[in-house]
């Protein structure tokens, strides 16, 4: 129901919807007629009718419990990648990424210092490797929250943002800020970063170190690497890890090994 429709117009008809139907089999028992019925008001009644079609698939194929894997998620009418995972991570736990317009944004500054600066799967991929295992739920709630409080399209409040000091777009802001007095922080244009080549070869510079090194033991990764500074080199090391390419130290943000495993 939130999908392309404003909270404030979901609230109450959630309510009237689900006493309509409590269950996936009332819902999947249902007519498409009733369906469409309840759904008056919302808009977007396609919708309506894939809530209807997933509910019987619950039903038939799942025992009429909502699946909390992301790829029978994503089997269901109406789901995608982004629902399947904020589904996956708010229902149920899972440590999955949920990237919308909003997480793109904070993740994109943050980690790489410009909203587009991250090629779509590397982002899904830092997404997922940057939640807490045991706090799906917050995180993913938490990265929303920042994105459309703090970490707003046009006049980010970067100096409330509690995530100032690890974002990279802050730091470049303020920096050109400094150089260009009378210049404010928060309105410095976004630059467009060509990621995808830094990328390749700052994670080729890590898997070569680790190639070289002692493998049964951590190797503590000294910054810089060439022109990446600390923020770019944990990006890769995440990166790399949420591939299966390397480990990661538990104790230090800048150690890795190859997979022992």
């Amino acid at each position: 129901m939130a999908q392309q429709t404003q909270i404030a117009r979901v609230g109450e008809a959630w309510r009237e919807f689900t006493t309509i139907f409590p269950t996936f089999e009332r819902l999947a028992d249902a007519r498409p007629a009733d369906v469409l019925r309840a759904w008056r008001g919302l808009g977007y009644n396609r919708r309506a009718l894939n809530l209807w079609r997933a509910a019987r698939i619950v039903v038939d194929e799942h025992g009429g419990r909502l699946p909390s894997d992301v790829g029978a998620l994503e089997r269901l009418p109406g789901i995608g990648p982004y629902t399947a995972r904020a589904v996956a991570a708010i229902a149920f736990g899972v440590p999955v990424g949920a990237v919308d317009t909003n997480v793109r944004r904070v993740l994109g500054r943050t980690m790489a210092g410009a909203t587009d600066a991250l090629l779509a799967a590397d982002l899904q991929l830092l997404a997922d490797a940057s939640v807490p295992a045991d706090r799906a739920a917050d995180w993913t709630h938490a990265l929303m929250d920042v994105g459309a409080t703090f970490c707003r399209t046009n006049r980010p409040a970067c100096e409330a943002c509690p995530a100032r000091l690890w974002c990279r777009y802050s730091a470049e802001a303020t920096a050109r800020a400094m150089a260009e007095p009378g210049r404010s922080p928060t309105l410095a244009r976004e630059r467009a970063a060509p990621f995808s080549s830094t990328s390749r070869w700052l994670r080729g510079r890590i898997l070569d170190r680790l190639r070289d090194a002692d493998g049964s033991n951590w190797l503590e990764f000294v910054v810089p690497i060439g022109d990446h500074d600390r923020v770019a080199v944990v990006r890769a090391l995440l990166l790399l890890a949420a591939d299966g390419l390397l480990e990661l130290d538990p104790d230090s943000e800048l150690g890795a090994r190859l997979p022992l495993g």
